[in-house]
């Protein structure tokens, strides 16, 4: 499958764990985990496609980033996040959030004008049709470097070479969920999940497919009160939990407004629910996914005090799996 005339990539994955040892350290780039969407930009001189993690097309959601293809005025496929910024300047995935699920063009024009997005660059995969996969992390980031991505909605943003410490203080200082470290000799592995790539957080958060709801109660009488949970675990959904904090009105109108087309008669979690979980429980198809932050990991598997981040509709839920 091609894009633009360009070979689809689809993007390489970390996995979550702690930094390397000391002695290793200068083997390794330490980059911010940007809290925002991954997406791969498929760039000609005649314009630029954006495919999320997922594989959906979600170029018509970021109008803005169209200049990229006359900044470049060439051949590309480059790797990357879209984020948006809060009012006080810092990366925010809340922010992002109508951005990610506008569909209407008129919607999305409406948007723009009130929160743009950047799309920051970190890898370069092809250039110039020459295919880099095979090129080390190393290698790759001097080519990205000497395309000099820098514009109104695009930067390439900086890396810490063999200092994880200073990384981590930079990320803990913005409020970011920690680093990606990414080995210098290690070249691109489309599509797997690599040891070469280590996400190293300051906050647990775990991707999440939503399997059903229950109705709320006291204030939120008559609303959505929480969502149930599970992510996939030897070919099944595994059930997590429920969710109820960190919701605001409209994120409770809009979660209950896409959860109803989605209902359904039996839980299609593969293991019953505790009694409390189950009661009231409203079962939907397992098609969306979600974000949650949370505190730790239960002994019988369940999210502790999870508080809910946003929808993921950059995510497939086939992909959703417990992160150790």
């Amino acid at each position: 499958m091609e894009r633009r005339g360009l070979p689809m990539v689809p993007p390489m994955l970390a996995v979550n764990g702690e930094l390397p040892p000391a002695h290793e350290e200068d083997r390794w780039s330490y980059e911010m985990k940007w809290d925002g969407v991954r997406a791969v930009a498929y760039v000609d001189p005649g314009g630029v496609e954006l495919y999320a993690r997922s594989g959906r097309d979600v170029t018509a959601n970021y109008p803005e980033l169209a200049g990229i293809a006359e900044h470049l005025d060439r051949p590309a496929i480059v790797d990357g996040e879209v984020v948006a910024f809060d009012p006080t300047g810092r990366v925010s995935f809340a922010a992002l959030q109508p951005r990610i699920q506008a569909r209407e063009p008129r919607h999305i024009r409406a948007l723009l004008a009130k929160q743009s997005v950047v799309y920051l660059v970190f890898d370069v995969l092809s250039l110039d049709g020459e295919s880099l996969l095979d090129h080390t992390y190393a290698e790759r980031r001097e080519v990205l470097l000497d395309l000099e991505i820098a514009g109104p909605h695009w930067q390439t943003p900086p890396t810490f070479e063999g200092l994880a410490g200073p990384a981590m203080e930079v990320s803990a200082a913005q409020n970011l969920e920690g680093v990606v470290a990414k080995r210098l000799d290690s070249t691109y592995e489309p599509g797997r999940r690599s040891h070469a790539w280590i996400k190293v957080k300051h906050v647990r958060t775990q991707e999440v497919v939503i399997g059903g709801w229950r109705p709320g109660e006291g204030a939120r009488e008559g609303m959505l009160g929480s969502v149930l949970c599970g992510v996939y675990e030897e070919g099944g959904l595994r059930y997590v939990g429920r969710v109820g904090s960190g919701f605001d009105h409209r994120k409770l109108v809009e979660m209950r407004r896409k959860l109803a087309p989605l209902a359904r008669d039996t839980s299609p979690f593969d293991s019953p629910l505790p009694r409390l979980d189950a009661r009231g429980a409203h079962w939907v198809e397992p098609e969306l996914v979600g974000e949650a932050a949370f505190a730790l990991w239960t002994p019988d598997g369940r999210l502790w005090h999870p508080t809910w981040r946003g929808l993921r509709e950059d995510k497939s839920p086939e992909d959703v799996v417990r992160e150790s």
